[in-house]
Formats: structure tokens, sequence, C-alpha cells
């Protein structure tokens, strides 16, 4: 028995109907960002001072040096990219071109984050990354006592939702000064976790905005990295254009 138009017609509105939930969630996440330029620096060790004294005598010093710290690395830039509607096999029905005002900057050591349930990095998950990378958690510059705040906006890990000020989060510098313990801070970076521990450090983008040097960021981060290692750790990157 052949079925009614009305019961065809039911069936198809029911698969229209569906076909949303049927779509892959990880639409909604970050995606894997293209690195375009990489101009890379480091400061030079400061010269010698030097003391001279007679035979005999007896000096007291008072000496001052600012150490380039081994443990952080340093990303600033900025971003390009535009909003598309594009099918699985990279054809693009409709282009919004270049709007973003925000979003997110992500980077881990970790290139397969899962991003489904992502959260508050906890205090488990950040202990072993600073023993992964050979960093005392007592030391002053390790990621438990460098991320030592929980101050940050809200924001959107694809559709998670992180409320304010419920991570550790830092604020890097402008104009070569440090900012306040504030959530309308410029350049938050939170500190995230995935299901499987993994630590993604999350830069938010402040678009065209005064950074560290006077001069205009997207966004800016620091990460780990193991001083004793033989070859730098690699970081993947992921962005969110909101």
């Amino acid at each position: 028995m052949r079925p009614s138009f009305l019961s065809l017609g039911a069936v198809l509105l029911l698969a229209l109907l569906l076909a949303p939930l049927l779509l892959p969630s990880a639409l909604a996440y970050p995606t894997g960002a293209n690195v375009l330029s990489n101009v890379t620096e480091t400061v030079p060790p400061a010269a010698a001072g030097s003391s001279t004294t007679a035979g005999g005598s007896f000096t007291t010093l008072v000496l001052n040096a600012t150490t380039q710290t081994p443990r952080w690395k340093a990303y600033v830039g900025n971003v390009t990219g535009s909003f598309v509607l594009r099918n699985a096999g990279g054809s693009t029905l409709y282009d919004w071109g270049s709007s973003s005002t925000g979003g997110e900057v992500y980077a881990s050591r970790n290139d397969s984050v899962t991003w489904t349930g992502i959260g508050c990095a906890q205090p488990a998950g950040i202990a072993a990354e600073d023993a992964a990378l050979n960093i005392s958690a007592t030391a002053v510059d390790s990621i438990n006592q460098t991320f030592n705040q929980t101050v940050h906006r809200t924001f959107y890990v694809g559709t998670q939702l992180v409320a304010h000020s419920t991570c550790r989060a830092i604020a890097t510098y402008v104009n070569n000064a440090s900012q306040a313990v504030d959530e309308n801070a410029k350049f938050q970076e939170v500190l995230l976790q995935d299901a499987s521990t993994h630590l993604v450090f999350a830069s938010l983008i402040d678009k065209a905005t005064v950074g560290f040097n006077g001069g205009q960021y997207d966004f800016q981060m620091i990460v780990p990295e193991d001083e004793y290692a033989s070859t730098p750790h690699t970081y993947y990157f992921w962005l969110e254009l909101s």
C-alpha cells in the first residue's frame, strides 16, 4: 500500500525539523588558525657592571638585574578572518567579509583539544602542566603563581559559556605598565582545561587596541615553556571570531 501524500509530507517536515540536530556540533567551536607571519625576538643580556677597589678594602655591593624568564614566551599580534556559510566540501554560499570586532585566540600544547564541555582550569590540571614543563609550583613565575587571579569578562567557547570571574586569569601589560585588576581590563588571558585535562590559554581579543609597547594589537598572550627542554614545545592555535 502506498503512503498517502499527507504521511509523506509529515515525514519531510519531521526530517527538516531534525536536520539541525544532526549537524556536527563542531561547527560551533573554534577553528584552527593559520599562522601568516612569525617574527621572533628576545632581549639581549645586559653588559656586566664593574667595581674597582684598592687592595685591603671591604666593599658592600647592592646588585640589581632584570632577568628574562626562560619559563614563558609571548605571542602578540593581529587577527584576520571572515564569517562564511560553507559546505563540507569547502564551497562558499555566502561570505560576510572581515566584520569581526571580538572573539578569542586559543593556544595549547595539545593539537586535539576537546572543545565540548571545556571549562576553567582546575588545580590538578595546573599542577600537572607545571610538572610537565619542569616548573616548580611555588616558583614566582609558575603557572600556578602567575595565573593567581580570577577576574575576567564573560565569553563563550563555541556554545559553552564561561561566566565572568570564574577562571584563573591575568591581563597583560599596556604601555609598558600593569593594568588594574578589573573585568574591563584589556588583553585578558584566561586559563581553561578540556575534558582530558589539557590546558588551553584563551586570549580575549581587543581589536586594534594599544598594547604592551604602545603599538596596536588584537591580542596578547603568554604561554609556559620548559627551560630545560632541548627543543622548544610547539603550541597550536585556534581562532574564534564574534
